[in-house]
């Protein structure tokens, strides 16, 4: 941890070596999120309820998983850079050296420019709370906090899934944005919404469902089972896999020799 920390502040002093620039990007990025609230801002001056869920709860469940995709693609960025490292040779020093190679990887590369995503998402959260109906306990705030936390580690690994895949065909795979970037922007709504096929899919497959919609029905009283409130804990043997895959790429590497 001491050495995360270390790395951490190093990031962070090289960001502002460039402080306009931190700045800008920043607020580029507050700025360009707010274009997906509008959105489910605009549905909503339409309709009342989308599947059965109000404007307030939507919000809920919009601002969750964008603070759990922003906290992700803070700290797990390096992962997504890995195709890159693969074609130029620079992965090899992270096999050269003492530390483990996701480690070095995660440290090395932490967007910090991602707050102004996370910022955003704290604000809508704080505008949803009063309008999403819920009644606030010890039960109902940690379902919240296990939303946000497991979802991080969630997306994290899809990242993992992608860098692993990438062993296999070097470059990397635009399919996965679909479930990464694509299941930040889908997880605007309740994922009922899309059907029982993808709702399915995203329960016993890339278990996005499990940090968002069945802790989601928990939340607003729509089920009192308490396993719905520890679902997102169970979203965590999805690490399993990922780190599995990402182990038997590793085995099967070869340097480029660039």
């Amino acid at each position: 941890m001491t050495l995360y920390l270390k790395c951490f502040s190093i990031n962070l002093k090289g960001l502002m070596q460039y402080k306009l620039s931190f700045f800008l990007v920043t607020l580029g990025q507050f700025l360009t999120a707010f274009s997906t609230f509008l959105g489910v801002y605009f549905m909503f001056s339409q309709f009342n309820a989308v599947d059965g869920f109000s404007y307030g709860q939507v919000l809920l469940c919009f601002s969750a998983v964008t603070m759990a995709f922003s906290i992700a693609e803070m700290f797990g960025s390096g992962l997504l850079v890995i195709p890159r490292m693969l074609g130029n040779g620079e992965f090899d020093r992270a096999l050269v050296r003492p530390r483990n190679a996701i480690f070095q990887i995660l440290a090395a590369r932490i967007d910090l420019t991602r707050i102004g995503l996370l910022f955003q998402a704290v604000i809508v959260l704080f505008y949803a709370l009063p309008k999403s109906g819920v009644v606030w306990t010890w039960d109902r705030d940690l379902t919240l906090v296990l939303m946000v936390v497991c979802g991080f580690f969630v997306f994290i690994g899809l990242f993992l899934f992608q860098a692993a895949f990438s062993f296999f065909t070097v470059e990397g795979l635009e399919f996965m944005n679909m479930l990464t970037y694509g299941g930040k922007e889908f997880g605007r709504y309740p994922f009922s919404i899309y059907g029982q096929g993808i709702l399915r899919f995203l329960t016993y497959v890339i278990p996005l469902a499990l940090v968002q919609y069945y802790p989601l029905l928990y939340l607003l009283g729509r089920t009192n089972d308490p396993l719905y409130m520890w679902t997102p804990v169970l979203s965590l043997l999805f690490l399993l896999p990922a780190y599995g895959l990402w182990r038997v790429g590793l085995r099967r590497y070869k340097s480029t020799g660039s």
